[in-house]
């Protein structure tokens, strides 16, 4: 009989082909889906012709997502894509999204049913941990890591030791998982879950809604996890039953698994989250924040860009107007999502209140393009990093927060709550 484990450790388990492993253990496994953008992919198809290779191991089995720069900001952006273009035809990628078809990579592929319960999944992207929220072994890889995987099919990891984290109590008005996840990164710091996988358990956990949980093992990048995952449920079983083409695996941790650590919050005692620049672990409470201006509001993001995300910001912007000479960019993550956005008057709503409504693209998270910052300007984002530069000119700000926090700060013109919306 296998020892008592983890859902990380039985998904790699499994997929090294073994009845257990054990944290520090270094282990060989296979890959459900390698996943590349228009900014790392490129890397990768070079290396993987620098290799030799002739064909890839798969070819339902990568994805390729164009959503950085995306629509093409210049020349550069437009060659990077036609790589992805150009390869996706040559190896017949089943999974290849640019133009109209493109979304927010990490809101993307869980809408399609492409990641599933159970499956390995490595991205270049540090947000591939994402998907953990459906019960998923989920981790951002190098492109180098993705072009063996592209050839292999494989990839290999050290097993991360795991920290649980319970969240109990009753939530306050206008908190959630961006809430949640703002604040256990505040409480542990930026470097609290250093190659650890993150476990969100409770009773808290398991009322809240796919969204908000794709929101928090979003970022747990964000406290050097590894991975960030959550026992799958009926709420994961309904989100993955309507999507899924193929079969998949679900897995739970053990009662008495061991863990790294254990942490557990009270949620009543945790209100709506602001992270001050220059790391996503500088939070306070709303009701700790002082006059901050704004000239910049983002709401969308992999972190904060689907649907419910869009329908609590255009319930606070209903019948009101942002705020003079402040910007609000509402970007939906996918065209699924900007579709039934529209369909529900919400993309009305928004352009009533004065934003700008953009196509599903990552462009101002990484200040790419679409929204970036001049010297001096601060601005709030739903989306998950806050360093220096992040989002424009390295003497710009950013401030993290939720899309009502986002949405009633475009009003006010500074950060602030719904609360104060009269």
């Amino acid at each position: 009989m296998s020892r008592p484990m983890t859902i990380a450790e039985k998904i790699l388990a499994a997929h090294a082909g073994t009845d257990e492993v054990r944290p520090g253990q270094l282990v060989d496994v296979q890959v459900d889906m390698a996943l590349g953008n228009d900014i790392t992919a490129p890397i990768s198809i070079e290396i993987f012709r620098e290799a030799g290779a002739k064909k890839v191991f798969d070819r339902e089995k990568i994805a390729l997502v164009a959503d950085h720069f995306t629509p093409n900001k210049d020349i550069k952006s437009a060659e990077q894509v036609r790589t992805l273009r150009e390869f996706s035809d040559e190896h017949a990628i089943k999974h290849f999204y640019e133009g109209g078809q493109v979304g927010v990579e990490h809101c993307l592929l869980p809408e399609k049913g492409i990641v599933l319960p159970g499956d390995v999944v490595i991205g270049a992207d540090s947000h591939t941990c994402t998907y953990g929220a459906l019960g998923a072994f989920a981790t951002g890889a190098g492109s180098t890591d993705l072009a063996a995987a592209m050839i292999t099919g494989r990839t290999w990891f050290k097993v991360p030791e795991s920290i649980k984290i319970v969240y109990k109590g009753e939530l306050q008005p206008w908190v959630c998982g961006k809430d949640l996840i703002l604040y256990t990164i505040g409480d542990i710091g930026v470097d609290g879950a250093l190659y650890m996988a993150m476990e969100f358990t409770g009773p808290v956990i398991e009322s809240l809604p796919m969204s908000d949980r794709f929101t928090m093992s979003n970022m747990a990048i964000e406290a050097g996890g590894k991975a960030g995952l959550v026992n799958p449920d009926s709420t994961t079983e309904q989100y993955v039953s309507a999507r899924a083409s193929r079969s998949y695996q679900v897995y739970h941790s053990d009662e008495n698994a061991e863990y790294a650590r254990v942490v557990e919050y009270d949620c009543s005692k945790i209100e709506p989250q602001i992270a001050f620049p220059h790391l996503p672990e500088n939070t306070v409470g709303i009701s700790e924040v002082a006059t901050v201006e704004l000239d910049q509001v983002v709401i969308g993001s992999c972190t904060n860009g689907r649907i419910e995300d869009l329908a609590i910001a255009a319930a606070i912007l209903k019948g009101r107007k942002i705020a003079e000479e402040l910007r609000l960019i509402v970007l939906p993550a996918t065209p699924a999502i900007w579709t039934e956005a529209l369909d529900k008057g919400f993309l009305k709503t928004f352009i009533e209140a004065g934003a700008v409504i953009g196509p599903p693209t990552c462009g101002p998270c990484l200040g790419g393009h679409m929204g970036v910052l001049a010297k001096g300007e601060r601005a709030l984002s739903t989306t998950n990093r806050n360093f220096v530069g992040r989002m424009g000119h390295p003497e710009s700000e950013v401030y993290l927060a939720s899309p009502a926090i986002a949405a009633a700060s475009a009003v006010l013109g500074r950060i602030g709550s719904p609360e104060e919306l009269s």
